[in-house]
C-alpha cells in the first residue's frame, strides 16, 4: 500500500522526502496541503503544521523530515543511506542538519526577495494550497508574497545590509559542491548517501529550481544540477556502488564552513532561547543577522548531533573528534556546557512534534 505526501510541489522539506522515498523505492502518492482546510487536522494529528506531513498506509501520521527518514531507515533493509563508517556517518548527519537549518534563509531569500521569483512561487502556491479560497488570485499572491518575506526573510535576519554577504556564502557554497560533483557522482562516491539526501533540501525545490539561483548554478555550477537530477532518478535497489574509501579532502570546505558559520549560529540561538527571547541579532563569521527569530527547535538539532557523537564507541569517538577538530567544529559542538533543551523534547518524532523549525504562524 502506498504512503500519502501531504507538502506542496515546490517544498524545500517535501522535495527532501520524496528524493529518500524515490531513492528507497518507497510507495507513495503526492497530495498538495489545502489551506484552511487542512490546518485544523494537521494540528490535532502531529502537533505542528508543517511541510510535509506523511500519512502512512497503516493510518498513523509523520512530521519533521529527519525523524520521517530515520525511521524508514530503521524498518528498511540493509545497507541504507547511511555509510559504516562512524566518522562518514556522523558528517552525513552533520551535512543534513546544515542543509536543513542553515540553508533555509537563503533558499528562502532566492526565492521571495527578486520579483521574478516571488512571481513565481506565489503564483504556483496560490493555486497549489489556496486553491479553495474563494478570493482573487492576486489577493492570495499578495498574502503569500508578504506572509513569506516577513516570516522566513526579512521577518528573519535577512536586511539590505547583509543581502551580498547572503549571496556571496551561497555563490561559495554552489563552487564548492560544484568541484564535488564534477568528479563524482554523488557526496561520497558512487552512492548515495544522507549528506545527498539533506542536500536536495535546499538544492531540488529551491536553489534548482527559482529563477535566480537555477541561473547561478546554470552558469556557474552545472554538475550541481546534474547532481540533483541524477538523485531523483537513483534507486538503492539498482545501484551496486560503493561508497569512497577515504574521506575526499574536497568536502573539507563544507565542514569547516559548517564550525564558522553554522555550529556558532546554533550556540547564539541557544543563549537566546535561554534568555527567553524570540529575536537576536547574531554576527556570524562577519554577517549580522538583525533581528532573526529564535528556534528552540534548532536547541534540540544542537543536542541531537551532540548525542549522535556520544553514542558511539570510544574508539569511534576518538576518531570523529580528530576530524572535527581538524575542520574547526569541535570547539564549537560543545561551546555551551548545559543547554536549555530537555532530552525529551521531540521524543515523540515523527509522529508527534513540540515545536517547528522557526518560530512563525504556529
Amino acid at each position: 500500500m502506498k504512503h500519502s505526501v501531504y507538502g506542496s510541489s515546490i517544498s524545500y522539506f517535501t522535495g527532501k522526502v520524496e528524493n529518500y522515498f524515490r531513492l528507497r523505492r518507497i510507495p507513495h502518492e503526492f497530495f498538495p496541503m489545502q489551506f484552511p482546510k487542512d490546518r485544523k487536522s494537521l494540528k490535532s494529528e502531529l502537533g505542528v503544521i508543517q511541510m510535509p506531513s506523511i500519512k502512512l498506509s497503516d493510518g498513523r501520521w509523520q512530521t519533521d523530515s529527519t525523524k520521517i527518514i530515520q525511521w524508514f531507515e530503521s524498518q528498511l533493509p540493509k545497507p541504507g543511506i547511511v555509510p559504516d563508517d562512524p566518522v562518514k556517518a556522523f558528517i552525513c548527519y552533520l551535512i543534513e542538519d546544515w542543509a536543513d537549518e542553515w540553508w533555509w534563509r537563503p533558499a528562502m531569500h532566492y526565492r521571495w526577495h527578486y520579483d521574478i521569483g516571488a512571481s513565481f512561487a506565489s503564483n504556483h502556491l496560490s493555486k497549489e494550497l489556496l486553491h479553495s479560497v474563494p478570493l482573487p488570485r492576486f489577493i492570495k499572491r499578495y498574502y503569500l508574497t508578504k506572509r513569506q518575506r516577513l516570516g522566513y526573510t526579512t521577518g528573519d535576519g535577512i536586511s539590505r545590509k547583509n543581502v551580498k554577504q547572503i549571496e556571496t556564502q551561497v555563490r561559495e557554497l554552489f563552487s564548492h559542491l560544484e568541484n564535488i560533483f564534477k568528479k563524482r557522482p554523488f557526496f561520497f562516491g558512487d552512492r548515495p548517501s544522507l549528506a545527498d539526501i539533506g542536500l536536495s533540501g535546499p538544492f531540488f525545490r529551491h536553489f534548482a529550481l527559482d529563477p535566480v539561483p537555477a541561473g547561478i548554478l546554470k552558469r556557474e555550477a552545472p554538475s550541481v544540477l546534474e547532481w540533483s537530477t541524477r538523485l531523483w532518478n537513483a534507486s538503492l535497489d539498482d545501484l551496486s556502488n560503493e561508497w569512497t574509501d577515504d574521506i575526499p579532502e574536497d568536502i573539507s570546505p563544507l565542514i569547516k564552513s559548517i564550525g564558522l558559520h553554522y555550529l556558532p549560529y546554533l550556540n547564539a540561538n541557544a543563549e537566546c532561547v535561554r534568555l527567553n527571547k524570540r529575536k537576536f541579532s547574531p554576527q556570524i563569521g562577519g554577517v549580522v543577522y538583525k533581528n532573526a527569530r529564535a528556534s528552540k527547535y534548532r536547541v534540540w538539532c544542537l543536542n541531537e548531533l551532540r548525542l549522535r557523537f556520544l553514542n558511539n564507541s570510544e574508539n569511534a569517538r576518538q576518531k570523529i573528534e580528530s576530524y572535527l577538530r581538524l575542520h574547526d567544529c569541535w570547539e564549537p559542538l560543545w561551546a555551551i556546557n548545559t543547554l536549555p533543551c530537555s532530552f525529551n523534547q521531540e521524543k515523540a518524532l515523527p509522529f508527534k512534534a513540540k515545536f517547528k523549525m522557526v518560530d512563525f504562524d504556529q
